[in-house]
């Protein structure tokens, strides 16, 4: 079993080496550079739990208005992809029902991630795939405002695709694999 420190680091290095280092996504690098993500890992894999602890996420976000977002690790339990998602859809619900609507939205990152409509072993799925299912919680204004202030916003999943394609699967399955060593 690797240990809690072994998963966040892990995360945290799949989030420098892969999303910010090939900007990923270009609004990443200004929350790691003025440490304002958090990263946690949910204790108990079941779902009540994992959606108990992440509306814990939410209100820690509420009260603390330095934190932009949160990675919510789920080391274990969600392995599965298509069970990943249907944690998804009740976390979205979840975030609905208790009046969040508007004010985070998640985006979910999974070590077997693949897009709708893409095969399995396309280059672009790494764009999404992370060293651990994971859940982030992201502030809509935030988002908003960094959308806003983006030069062609549009351009960057296409970008991404055509980088993944370039780099090929064995970069990424490597530089996934690197996370989980890198100090």
């Amino acid at each position: 079993m690797t240990d809690k420190n072994e998963i966040i680091s892990a995360t945290q290095n799949w989030v420098s080496q892969l999303v910010v280092k090939y900007n990923i996504c270009p609004f990443a690098r200004r929350e790691v550079e003025r440490g304002s993500i958090r990263y946690c890992q949910a204790e108990d894999a079941q779902c009540e739990a994992v959606l108990q602890t992440l509306l814990d996420e939410c209100r820690i976000l509420d009260a603390n208005n330095e934190l932009e977002t949160t990675l919510l690790i789920l080391p274990s339990g969600y392995e599965g992809f298509y069970g990943f998602l249907d944690l998804l859809d009740i976390a979205n619900d979840l975030l609905e029902s208790e009046g969040y609507e508007g004010v985070y939205q998640l985006a979910n990152f999974h070590p077997d991630y693949c897009f709708a409509d893409e095969v399995q072993n396309a280059p672009s799925n790494y764009t999404n795939r992370s060293p651990y299912p994971t859940l982030h919680l992201i502030r809509e204004t935030s988002m908003e405002m960094a959308i806003a202030n983006h030069p062609d916003v549009d351009s960057i999943p296409q970008r991404n695709i055509e980088f993944a394609n370039k780099k090929g699967n064995a970069f990424f399955a490597d530089l996934l694999a690197g996370c989980s060593t890198k100090k």
